[in-house]
């Protein structure tokens, strides 16, 4: 995971979406890669002959976003001695800014493909959130995995990590993608929550495989009881001490998980530790 990509925004909720970011970056001296991200200009305003003026000021809050976004970034890059990447080569701890990223939260899934990952603040239902556009177009449009930042910046990631296991085709996906802090991890436990899963290997044969790779996990069978998938897995993870999750993605349809609940939805939006997410 030597290139971390991490959409800034001027939002209360950025700074720990790039501590997040950083101890992710200081485990494989990685190079962090920011960019402000902001809403296309075309969705601010309608484009008509008489809009003239308007635009102007949409153009110039544009760059004001631009600004505080840069800003944000930076700042916290040195106050935390993070040397700014020059020049070519195997990466290092450093840090880079994207300067001419277009607007449009679409972006982030289309230039995300150049990375090994890339980090979001968790998204709220508050205005000053950030957007589960932002999320969706990472998860589904990037095909590489996302880390989703808790709203307060964690103190490690990746020692004690929960896998969530359902047996599905994108948890699959998700581990493969997380292997690299598998390998670094400390403890790891392979919760299957009892009633919640598709057909598929079972966590015990999950952690064989794991075995064989040469990392040791434990598999445990949750029973929900009147708690959903979401609510035990995280009460799993609060009860084992965990500092990381990996979960994948929207094993049912992001419809139905609008309308009905699901687990991917619970966990985006209740979860106070780093979630791994991949589809």
């Amino acid at each position: 995971m030597k290139t971390i990509l991490v959409p800034t925004e001027h939002l209360p909720s950025m700074l720990p979406a790039i501590e997040t970011a950083l101890l992710l970056a200081q485990k494989f001296g990685s190079c962090i890669v920011g960019f402000p991200l902001r809403p296309a200009v075309s969705d601010l305003v309608a484009m008509d002959p008489d809009s003239g003026l308007t635009m102007v000021a949409v153009k110039e809050n544009d760059a004001e976003l631009i600004r505080h976004a840069e800003e944000t970034f930076r700042s916290f890059m040195e106050r935390h001695q993070v040397p700014q990447r020059s020049g070519t080569g195997e990466a290092s701890l450093s840090w880079t800014w994207h300067k001419d990223a277009p607007s449009g939260h679409d972006y982030v899934g289309s230039y995300g493909r150049v990375f090994d990952i890339i980090v979001l603040a968790r998204p709220g239902s508050e205005w000053q959130s950030p957007s589960m556009i932002t999320l969706e177009s990472a998860l589904f449009e990037s095909g590489r995995p996302v880390l989703i930042a808790p709203p307060s910046a964690p103190q490690s990631l990746g020692r004690n990590i929960l896998i969530a296991w359902n047996c599905s085709t994108e948890q699959a996906r998700t581990m493969g993608d997380a292997m690299p802090l598998l390998r670094l991890a400390e403890r790891i436990t392979i919760a299957t929550v009892e009633g919640a899963t598709v057909a598929g290997p079972s966590g015990e044969e999950m952690a064989h495989s794991l075995e064989l790779n040469g990392i040791a996990a434990e598999p445990v069978t949750l029973k929900p009881g009147k708690r959903s998938a979401g609510e035990t897995l995280l009460n799993k993870a609060d009860e084992l001490g965990c500092d990381l999750i990996i979960k994948g993605a929207y094993t049912q349809s992001r419809l139905r998980q609008m309308i009905f609940g699901g687990t991917t939805r619970h966990i985006l939006a209740n979860a106070q530790l780093p979630v791994l997410m991949a589809h």
